[in-house]
């Protein structure tokens, strides 16, 4: 694996004689298990990352900047490559410009394939502003994305939704590679409607936070001891005070992944939730996360809450394997009929199983993104 960072190149821009590629052997790599990081450790190394991942028209040419082709396309790279001999460049897709633009200098040195993974709308997620900063940040970013994917390869894609999208637009013929989970299914049991316990795990922003307090609120009035438990990595107040602030919803913080699954495993009811706002809308349109295949695995009741448009509650009303509400106003009938009806509780339940098989499934999930590249890599 060969390693370039933020830290590096800006020590470079500093002056500072370093590498800003290291190489690592596989045997030197941390397993999945492991807590230990291959990234620079020093405070100032994370002030660094922590900057790069801010989002916003200034940091994305900030590190237009930091990222020149003369410090990252070096002589040890170039020799590291040669030794690699790729045959396909694997991108996945982000909101800068440097990911794409060393996959198109990979693919161009080598003429070899690009296969794109696809999960966000970066390219046509635009709005009318008056910041010039992000004008010219859009502007020259479709500019460089239209070139890349004009190159020879194809794509994977989250959802139909996006590959029906982005296939047409560019003339690609990628397919979508549904993201699968290590969640266990639990055995059907009818929701105990004195007691249910109800959970969320994740992001709580783009409107999310909104939408959960939402549900606490419905939760109050159909039975003030109701509680919705969320679990969150968010660090900022802003964001989650409302939440805490909400009688019937106990906020956890954040917990690891494997915490996760075993709470989920205990909940009657699992929620996945996004915004209403139009802003919020604009940026989950197309998304599909981890969310949905963990819920449809789980065996948990599902319940399903925010804007029709945005592309997780499109696609698990399209599933016929939750409780999906798109209005506040039909927020605490649908809840209490997701508590109380058995019977649909347990249509949902196998449904869930056909939709786990059919599209959430690992094997499958590789075959396809298998046959994508190896189409790409004959053309």
């Amino acid at each position: 694996m060969f390693q370039i960072t933020d830290y590096r190149l800006l020590q470079c821009w500093k002056g500072k004689k370093i590498d800003t590629g290291v190489e690592f052997l596989y045997k030197d790599l941390p397993d999945s298990n492991s807590s230990s990081t291959l990234e620079d450790e020093s405070r100032y190394a994370e002030k660094a990352y922590r900057f790069g991942s801010k989002h916003s028209p200034l940091t994305h040419l900030l590190r237009g900047l930091l990222w020149r082709k003369h410090l990252w396309c070096t002589e040890k790279l170039n020799h590291w490559l040669d030794e690699f001999a790729p045959e396909c460049v694997f991108l996945s897709f982000s909101d800068d410009y440097f990911i794409s633009q060393i996959a198109y200098y990979v693919a161009r040195k080598y003429s070899i394939p690009i296969v794109s993974s696809i999960g966000d709308d970066y390219i046509f997620n635009y709005h009318f502003s008056l910041n010039p900063l992000y004008v010219f940040y859009k502007l020259t970013y479709r500019r460089h994305i239209k070139k890349v994917l004009a190159h020879k390869g194809s794509a994977i894609y989250i959802s139909d939704k996006i590959r029906n999208k982005y296939n047409k637009e560019f003339g690609l013929d990628g397919e979508t590679v549904y993201l699968s989970s290590t969640v266990r299914r639990k055995p059907f049991i009818p929701i105990d409607i004195n007691n249910p316990r109800i959970t969320y795990f994740g992001n709580i922003r783009l409107g999310r936070n909104y939408s959960l307090n939402d549900i606490g609120h419905a939760l109050g009035i159909l039975n003030p001891l109701y509680r919705l438990e969320v679990y969150s990595g968010e660090k900022d107040p802003a964001f989650y005070s409302i939440l805490v602030d909400n009688p019937n919803i106990s906020y956890g913080g954040t917990i690891p992944y494997l915490e996760v699954q075993e709470k989920m495993a205990k909940s009657d009811v699992t929620i996945i939730v996004e915004g209403f706002r139009k802003e919020d809308v604009d940026w989950s349109r197309y998304s599909l996360s981890t969310k949905a295949a963990d819920a449809l695995a789980s065996g948990a009741t599902i319940l399903t809450y925010g804007s029709q448009e945005t592309g997780i509650v499109e696609y698990m009303k399209s599933t016929n394997a939750s409780f999906v509400c798109t209005e506040k106003g039909k927020l605490v009938d649908t809840i209490s009929e997701m508590l109380s009806n058995s019977d649909k509780q347990k249509d949902y339940y196998e449904q869930q199983i056909v939709i786990t098989q059919e599209h959430h499934n690992n094997i499958r999930s590789c075959e396809v993104f298998e046959k994508v590249v190896k189409k790409a890599m004959s053309k």
